[in-house]
């Protein structure tokens, strides 16, 4: 299994073993690293607004 993390507002995806390499965020970064003043790159929401998913791969 493997965690994503969804925005609850727009549906953007955050998967860490991709990053968001359009914002700067390297492949591998987990959620918990990211800074705490990075939003969803769609809509513009804070990380509170992002709820963990489990997947499998």
């Amino acid at each position: 299994m493997k965690k994503i993390y969804v925005c609850e507002l727009c549906g953007y995806e955050y998967d860490p073993k991709v990053g968001d390499p359009d914002n700067g965020i390297d492949p591998e970064t987990e959620f918990e690293d990211l800074d705490a003043d990075w939003v969803c790159p769609l809509c513009g929401a804070s990380k509170e607004d992002f709820e963990v998913q489990e997947i499998e791969e």
